[in-house]
């Protein structure tokens, strides 16, 4: 399975008791929808390996405490500590309306209710304390915080966001 068609789940954090089990910590907000999987994808430098899963439950919030198949040590599981997890795209639930993943709004023009069309979004900046879609716009990069106030629609079939930015905003790029 290659990363690129795959999504980040979250990270085994933590070992969980003497007999190998671990805690993924989830990045969602929606931990419940993870507790029935058969199978994960587990990072080890470039390559994912699919790990089999004996049993999970929710542990803690937004943590799932995890069985693998053929980690039944506290040695084979050190094994796996901090990698991250992952799962095939097609796994994603289905999000409508507004909501959007990062990865699948990549490429969509992005249209300002007062400036119009500002150009084509090429990265999601979530590194900075708020999250920023990278715009370019002929070759000149504009960044416009994602906010849902200036999130006023997201039109999936045609490939658009249209956003109301703060007075000023864009032209301060261009």
């Amino acid at each position: 399975m290659r990363k690129e068609d795959c999504f980040y789940l979250g990270k085994i954090v933590t070992k969980y008791s003497f007999k190998g089990e671990v805690v993924i910590k989830l990045d969602t907000d929606e931990p419940e929808l993870y507790t029935e999987m058969e199978s994960v994808y587990v990072e080890f430098g470039a390559n994912l390996v699919p790990f089999f899963i004996d049993k999970s439950s929710l542990h803690k919030g937004n943590q799932l405490r995890v069985q693998f198949e053929d980690v039944y040590s506290e040695e084979e599981a050190d094994s796996i500590l901090k990698c991250g997890v992952y799962l095939p795209l097609d796994l994603l639930p289905k999000l409508t309306g507004d909501k959007f993943y990062f990865h699948e709004v990549i490429g969509f023009t992005v249209v300002d209710s007062n400036f119009g069309e500002v150009g084509t979004l090429v990265h999601i900046n979530d590194k900075a304390a708020q999250p920023l879609f990278e715009i370019d716009s002929d070759g000149k990069e504009v960044f416009i915080p994602m906010i849902d106030d200036f999130i006023k629609k997201v039109d999936r079939e045609n490939k658009t966001i249209l956003v109301t930015a703060p007075d000023g905003l864009i032209e301060l790029y261009l």
